[in-house]
């Protein structure tokens, strides 16, 4: 990670540097209340939270329009919020009841929104990236203008079906725009001990991919880097791979202690590259908003994640009869 970046003066306009604000401190105490859940036994099963990384999913989304869709792999809840999923319906989901998305069935890694085009969500690693392509065929055949945010980690950037992607991908020019989240760690490995490339992004230079490496924990650069993307495939000219540097707070999972890193690495992180931190310095200096405005913000959020645990506390479980239903398309 890079040192510790000053603050300087952005042209970003108030509102939107508000909304980033606002969005990226959704998906932080949404998680952080997932975690209270998991933790009381009301979330089973696997568990993985998206704190830290916020940053990458709210600056793609802003240089996304209702056309587009996105794909993504375990670590989910964060591109849920991020698109505009209700917050009820995703915690709901989360505690196995019949008001989530997928009636209680799916949990964490299996829920899906036609309306807002998110298409999931997948426990095996890496098997989002061709489902993300074909969601770009689709677009492509179709002739909707749409493009495809196909996101992995650098774990899953080691698998073999992604580069079979990169190759129909570029083959046909497909709109996809692969999102590596690298968060450093993958399950638990650190990329330096995984990964011979010095970069992940430059091995779409195989395929004749373009793409380019970011600033994950910069929300402002990553809109920047979206909107290039986006543009290069709303051109036809096929796909573009944007290698997110970013990090995760947590552990791999709820039930991964993180033996593999310091305390005090996490803790300059937080300290340094902060995503939430960052705009709200930005908000600060350009006298956008108060230190009191900002506390009503964040009062205002943790009243709509408490209203979404108590949706999901208070939703059915699903009925018996329920088992039978979904299984066909």
């Amino acid at each position: 990670m890079a040192a510790a970046r000053s603050p300087k003066k952005s042209n970003t306009s108030k509102e939107e540097l508000l909304k980033f604000y606002r969005e990226m401190l959704l998906i932080r105490r949404f998680e952080e209340k997932a975690g209270q859940l998991y933790g009381m036994g009301l979330i089973g099963g696997f568990c993985h939270l998206y704190i830290g990384q916020e940053a990458v999913v709210v600056g793609l989304e802003a240089a996304a329009d209702e056309r587009d869709s996105r794909v993504t792999s375990y670590r989910d809840h964060g591109h849920m919020l991020a698109c505009g999923m209700d917050p009820k319906g995703v915690m709901a989901e989360l505690t196995g009841r019949e008001g989530g998305y997928s009636k209680g069935k799916g949990g964490s890694m299996h829920m899906f929104s036609t309306e807002k085009r998110f298409y999931g969500g997948h426990g095996i690693v890496g098997a989002q990236v061709p489902i993300g392509a074909g969601l770009a065929f689709a677009d492509k055949y179709l002739e909707t203008g749409g493009v495809n945010f196909a996101y992995f980690g650098d774990g899953a950037a080691n698998q073999g079906q992604v580069y079979e992607t990169y190759n129909m991908a570029q083959l046909w020019e497909l709109p996809v725009i692969f999102v590596i989240e690298n968060n450093q760690y993958a399950m638990g490995t650190s990329v330096q001990r995984s990964t011979k490339s010095p970069s992940l992004w430059e091995r779409g230079a195989a395929y004749g991919i373009k793409g380019e490496e970011v600033d994950g924990m910069d929300v402002l650069a990553v809109k920047a880097a979206g909107e290039k993307a986006v543009k290069h495939c709303r051109d036809g000219k096929g796909p573009y791979i944007l290698e997110m540097k970013t990090y995760r707070y947590r552990g791999h999972s709820m039930s991964d202690p993180a033996k593999y890193r310091t305390r005090e690495e996490v803790q300059k992180i937080r300290e340094e590259k902060d995503a939430i931190e960052h705009v709200r310095d930005l908000i600060l200096q350009g006298k956008h908003a108060s230190e009191d405005d900002l506390k009503a913000i964040d009062k205002d959020i943790k009243g709509i994640v408490s209203e979404a645990a108590d949706f999901a506390r208070e939703s059915p479980e699903p009925a018996l009869d329920e088992l039978w239903t979904d299984i066909y398309a």
